[in-house]
């Protein structure tokens, strides 16, 4: 009876099934970019030349660092940095 059920509901579960998993992926892509150490220590460089030239304050800038510097500490250690 399961494979008769597949069989019937395929055309509606398919691409639902293919939704859900490009929504997977995509929210993984994400996370691993976000939580890059490499990017964030790049985002912390912008982040300075921006205070440096005037672009933001100062306390934009710790508001900003002190966010960036938690997701660095809290960023996967096997990446390379």
């Amino acid at each position: 009876m399961g494979l008769l059920r597949g069989l019937l509901t395929l055309p509606v579960s398919g691409p639902m099934q293919a939704t859900v998993w490009l929504a997977r992926k995509l929210h993984e892509t994400a996370d691993a970019e976000a939580n890059n150490p490499a990017e964030i220590k790049r985002t912390l460089a912008e982040l300075e030349t921006a205070l440096e030239a005037g672009e933001i304050d100062e306390d934009t800038y710790d508001a900003a660092e002190e966010e960036l510097l938690r997701r660095l500490a809290n960023a996967p250690q096997g990446q390379p940095a």
